[in-house]
């Protein structure tokens, strides 16, 4: 039953059937209505499929001639000239025909042109104006489909680069969280089992929590602030790093991971023995429906060396996933300085997944 459905749709999806079926009903409707009496007579057969003959003429014309070439070019003035000048033709064509061809061609029949001039350009003027709009509305569910089309790949998109951009973040933070936390159990310190939970919390989260296109900002935060006391075990006191959060963080949802690649390149290069007071500097600010981060950290001579990493790939991947997550929704600013590298993101939230 299903195949014979998958053939049906087929047939009916293909352009030729549509065309057929078109000027089927066409034919079926117009013989009926140019019969005189009750009976359809051979006479009506030959008169409908003749009367077709100039619209069909106009029809084709129109749709591969006058859309592709002016309509679709958007030159509206020539267009509207051309349908006229093509109605006026056919028109006077269909009277040529009834009133002097047919009856070289059908001479053991008797014809006359039964509309006049003004009643067949306005035969011609449905015809071509639902033909018309048969095919723009084609053209519109072909656009509507390849849209769709393209909103899925974007979502696979950015699915892929998320889970690319898990790949990416720096696998020396968890051999440092491990080694830190393997030092804390070699010296029985009492921050040890809260360490190994706030790193197993992170894995978790990274690998099963931010699968999904939104996850509660309540949750992101709690990842954040996890993965920040992970690295204050890192650096104890060689560093400042302030995190503060301002506002209701309960009940919005945000696209997970797209704030830590602004806090890991704060880190990453905030926190350098080369520096002299290192800082890391996050706020975060919860306004109604819009989140606001600023991410600052201080620069080192070696940071020259490395400038352009973080403009690199971990960049070009965060603008890539805001602008498929966020379009044209976000605001995104960067100052990079000789002191310090500063990163500022604003991005709206929502109440629903």
């Amino acid at each position: 039953m299903k195949k014979v459905k998958t053939i049906i749709n087929n047939l009916f999806q293909n352009r030729i059937i549509q065309h057929i079926l078109f000027w089927s009903v066409s034919y079926y409707y117009l013989i009926h209505s140019f019969s005189i009496t009750n009976n359809i007579e051979k006479i009506d057969f030959i008169y409908t499929g003749v009367f077709h003959v100039t619209i069909v003429l106009a029809v084709y014309i129109n749709l591969y001639v006058l859309i592709p070439r002016l309509l679709a070019k958007k030159r509206y003035v020539l267009y509207a000239v051309g349908l006229l000048v093509l109605l006026a033709v056919t028109a006077q064509l269909n009277i040529f025909i009834f009133s002097h061809a047919i009856d070289y061609l059908l001479p053991d029949y008797f014809f006359v042109s039964s509309f006049s001039f003004l009643q067949l350009v306005q035969f011609g003027f449905v015809y071509l104006g639902i033909t018309t709009l048969l095919k723009l509305s084609r053209a519109w569910f072909k656009l509507l489909e390849s849209k769709n089309h393209l909103i899925k790949l974007e979502r696979e998109k950015a699915n892929t680069e998320l889970l690319f951009l898990k790949m990416q973040i720096n696998p020396h933070f968890l051999f440092n969280s491990l080694n830190n936390i393997y030092s804390l159990a070699l010296k029985k310190d009492a921050m040890a089992p809260d360490s190994i939970l706030k790193l197993a919390e992170v894995m978790r989260y990274m690998i099963y929590e931010s699968n999904e296109t939104r996850v509660p900002l309540q949750k992101e935060i709690n990842y954040i602030n996890n993965y920040i006391d992970l690295q204050r075990l890192r650096i104890r006191d060689n560093a400042s790093v302030v995190f503060e959060i301002t506002g209701d963080i309960e009940n919005w949802y945000i696209a997970p991971l797209i704030l830590l690649v602004f806090i890991e390149n704060g880190f990453k290069h905030g926190i350098k023995a080369t520096i002299h007071h290192s800082f890391v500097n996050i706020l975060i600010h919860i306004n109604n429906d819009h989140l606001h981060m600023t991410v600052e950290n201080s620069k080192g001579v070696v940071d020259h060396i490395e400038k352009d990493t973080f403009k690199g790939l971990g960049l070009e991947n965060v603008k890539r996933r805001l602008e498929l997550l966020y379009p044209e929704k976000y605001d995104l600013k960067i100052s990079d300085t000789e002191e310090k590298y500063t990163a500022v993101l604003q991005l709206p939230l929502t109440r629903e997944p």
